[in-house]
């Protein structure tokens, strides 16, 4: 019996979906024409479909769990379950209208045509707002819409927002921000929830070693007690005696977001000789 996943094909998630899998110590080839594959070391079956029809598959049971982007998986509206944020494949869902075009809030929209390929997280947000507007569903190429006379404005998903730029758009609300996320149906059997549970237990192991950075450092003993403030550890630093008299090595975890900052003030505590090294794996 293996666990079925459902992962993109091509797009922005397909990479990143397989890497996160093969970090996970699961080999799995690229689908290539291939729609279904099987990992060589865990009981997984891979089915390579397009992101549109993974919150279909999981729901309706044809797969167990998939990897979709927040933006579909609320656009498509289907009963799964998200069991765990990814991290990956962040952008937004923005409405955008042209540069010469006056916007004050959400009201400047009213009465106006609006492109866009997500239309349900669209409606949703105009009826937030009070704002009644024609909706036009496209599937692709939603930025030209303004340009060609289709409609007033867009909604579309945004990464760094050079699209819109190069289409003489300026991006005016942010609908969702969103990221990969790993789906589930709800009606699993014990040994698939075991399986389950197996792949979660990777799956956060691999991304606690994202999060952090393992140092080491030498520093005089008497600065350790100010030393040992300053690092939070996954318990308590470990530290070693150096062959140097009054000296030590100490050693302990730093989360990522506040590296820099920890460095910085390590070292004007004392600590020197600071070595960075990436944590692989994490076991927590």
């Amino acid at each position: 019996m293996n666990l079925r996943i459902a992962i993109q094909k091509s797009g922005r998630l397909s990479q990143d979906s397989l890497q996160l899998l093969n970090d996970c110590g699961i080999s799995v080839k690229s689908g290539g024409a291939k729609l279904r594959t099987k990992a060589d070391n865990f009981p997984l079956e891979v089915y390579f479909l397009r992101d549109d029809d993974i919150p279909q598959y999981v729901q309706d049971g044809v797969a167990d769990i998939g990897i979709v982007g927040e933006n579909v998986l609320y656009e498509k509206e289907k009963k799964v379950t998200v069991v765990q944020p990814l991290g990956f494949g962040r952008c937004r869902l923005s409405l955008a209208v042209p540069k010469q075009q006056a916007y004050q809030s959400a009201a400047s929209l009213q009465g106006l045509r609006i492109a866009t390929s997500y239309p349900v997280l669209l409606q949703r947000f105009l009826a937030s707002k009070g704002v009644t507007a024609e909706i036009h569903e496209i599937s692709g190429s939603v930025e030209i819409a303004p340009g060609i006379g289709l409609a007033d404005a867009v909604c579309d998903l945004v990464s760094s927002g050079s699209t819109l730029f190069m289409n003489g758009l300026q991006e005016v609300e942010t609908i969702l921000e969103s990221q990969a996320v790993l789906v589930r149906q709800n009606d699993l059997d014990e040994e698939k929830e075991r399986m389950l549970g197996r792949l979660l237990f990777r799956i956060a192991s691999v991304q606690a070693a994202a999060r952090n950075k393992y140092i080491l450092l030498n520093a005089p003993n008497e600065a350790l007690d100010r030393i040992f403030s300053l690092l939070p550890g996954m318990k308590s630093p470990t530290v070693l005696p150096l062959a140097d008299p009054g000296w030590s090595s100490v050693h302990s975890v730093v989360p990522e977001s506040e590296f820099w900052e920890k460095i910085e003030a390590l070292r004007d505590a004392g600590a020197q000789g600071i070595l960075v090294v990436p944590i692989e794996k994490m076991i927590v």
